[in-house]
């Protein structure tokens, strides 16, 4: 594995990646609120054979975190600095994994240059309305309306604290004790900087803009049938089972697997997940 930093637009964005350029390109796109560290075992494991390539957006991980007032948190921003990424590296074809924002992110990218994505790789990473659990979005649909300060407070306080980061990668999984503490002492670390509040919730306000862009994404699936591989963790408490099976509405060729784990599915369950992307990639390019 190694690491590095690409300057896009006076931003250092950070990366890690594992293999040689000259292999089939995958790139990885993670999730809230964590970086390209979620992908550890996916590089680990792969780099045999593919070219794995995982930024860290602006705001997160080791990528710069431009204020707010400075920087405009929404996932159109974060997709246009992911693609420029993607240019400088030189990265014109690939394949895209994508989990929770990475989905956002990676269907604006795809959508916009079809001919460059082979295959999609998704793990709870959402594109449908029936994919999120009104219980636990209902707060967000609430915030949607109204930017009140207590809905605000209320936000921070269930998703950004350090329980809360750690319920996001505990709940549902077959073994909480299980998963590795590092994942959210370092998101936490992350999510503790100042600034940090009013970026997420920006993020959280903007997420409403990704369901008006549902029909759109999955116009992009029907009409141009990239395969895709389903890695999806069924006791996911923000993206449930739903979410996955709508993906057959408009897929012909998807590999679907529903794991017993959350929300983070590889924390547990990567070894089979790399597995099954070895056989999909092989296949898919």
């Amino acid at each position: 594995m190694r690491y590095g930093k690409e300057n896009v637009g006076g931003l250092d964005i950070f990366y890690r990646e594992a293999g040689s350029p000259s292999n089939p390109a995958v790139v990885l796109l993670h999730g809230f609120p964590t970086s390209s560290h979620m992908y550890r075992e996916v590089l680990r494991s792969l780099g045999d054979e593919f070219y794995l390539v995982a930024p860290d957006y602006p705001g997160f991980g080791d990528s710069s975190f431009p204020p707010p007032g400075e920087f405009e948190y929404t996932f159109d921003n974060i997709a246009g600095v992911v693609n420029a990424f993607l240019e400088k590296k030189g990265i014109t074809k690939y394949s895209l994994m994508m989990q929770d924002f990475g989905a956002p992110v990676g269907f604006r990218i795809a959508s916009q240059s079809p001919g460059r994505v082979r295959s999609l790789i998704i793990q709870n990473g959402n594109a449908y309305e029936e994919g999120l659990d009104p219980a636990t979005w209902q707060p967000v649909f609430e915030y949607w309306k109204d930017r009140k300060a207590a809905l605000e407070q209320a936000l921070v306080s269930r998703l950004l604290s350090l329980e809360g980061i750690r319920s996001q990668y505990t709940h549902g999984t077959r073994n909480p004790d299980g998963i590795l503490p590092d994942n959210w002492n370092l998101d936490f670390l992350k999510m503790s900087r100042p600034g940090q509040d009013r970026a997420q919730l920006d993020l959280f306000y903007d997420y409403r803009n990704n369901l008006k862009s549902y029909p759109e994404w999955q116009k992009y699936l029907r009409e141009n049938q990239p395969p895709v591989l389903i890695t999806w963790g069924k006791n996911d408490q923000f993206f449930p089972e739903p979410g996955a099976e709508a993906y057959k509405r408009d897929v012909r060729n998807i590999d679907y697997n529903i794991l017993d784990t959350g929300h983070f599915a590889l924390e547990e369950d990567h070894v089979f997940i790399t597995g099954k992307m070895r056989e999909f990639l092989n296949d898919a390019v």
